[in-house]
């Protein structure tokens, strides 16, 4: 199972696609193997005014639109850069809702599993004072890769509290793989379940490693006139 995940994050004319919505600008940053290995990003021309509050809060302006690529063309270019990686984002319903309708307008397949960072914020860091992104940023001490509203500084920066969440997981809990799968669990994971959860995981990984351990060092039953000793190898029998 790959460890590489995409994580997104949309600038938008408002809150919703199904309201009429659409993207201004979207960035994604790859993680893999707890680092991150790569980044895409662009603004992009859907066709549409951008509200002066919008402009207000991303200092995404009109004219920057109208000189930017089209839509269409960047969710192409976007699709592409993900493959088939899994997904994070902060609020992942508002950007998954945003990319599975900007790739429906071109006909791309937009099945990836989305893995939230304020739900999986919510479980791993109760006491943060709350679960917004800047707010996380300073509870973690991330520094800042940019300014706030803009898609690749809040790409980048939910990148990195993705991987501070990894890295909570192995410290405090013995979790070292904390794959897609695993944060899609974590994350519906109910509260009152969620020690025994982590704890039954953290056993299981152990185990795993033990058995894997014992594997490579056990030496398979020598053949009748076996000249040389053959031992397991790290690929399972």
């Amino acid at each position: 199972m790959t460890s590489r995940i995409a994580v997104i994050d949309f600038e938008t004319t408002g809150s919703s696609p199904g309201q009429g919505a659409r993207a201004t600008e979207v960035a994604i940053v790859i993680v893999e193997h707890g680092a991150v290995v790569g980044s895409f990003q662009s603004l992009m021309n859907a066709g549409v005014w951008v509200p002066p509050f919008i402009t207000q809060l991303t200092g995404i302006t009109n004219a920057m639109v109208a000189e930017a690529p089209p839509a269409a063309e960047v969710m192409r270019q976007a699709h592409a850069f993900v493959g088939g990686a899994p997904m994070v984002a902060h609020n992942a319903a508002f950007d998954r809702g945003f990319w599975r309708a900007e790739l429906a307008r071109i006909g791309c397949d937009a099945e990836h599993p989305f893995a939230c960072t304020v739900r999986l914020s919510r479980r791993l860091h109760p006491n943060a004072p709350n679960h917004r992104l800047g707010t996380l940023v300073d509870y973690h001490g991330i520094a800042s890769a940019g300014p706030a509203h803009r898609a690749l500084a809040d790409a980048s920066v939910t990148a990195q509290l993705l991987l501070r969440m990894q890295e909570h997981l192995r410290l405090h809990w013995g979790i070292a793989t904390s794959d897609h799968a695993f944060l899609l669990a974590l994350q519906a994971c109910a509260k009152a379940r969620l020690a025994d959860f982590l704890v039954r995981h953290a056993r299981g990984a152990q185990e795993s490693l033990g058995l894997a351990r014992d594997l490579n060092r056990k030496p398979l039953a020598e053949p009748q006139n076996a000249q040389a000793r053959t031992y397991v190898s790290s690929r399972p029998l």
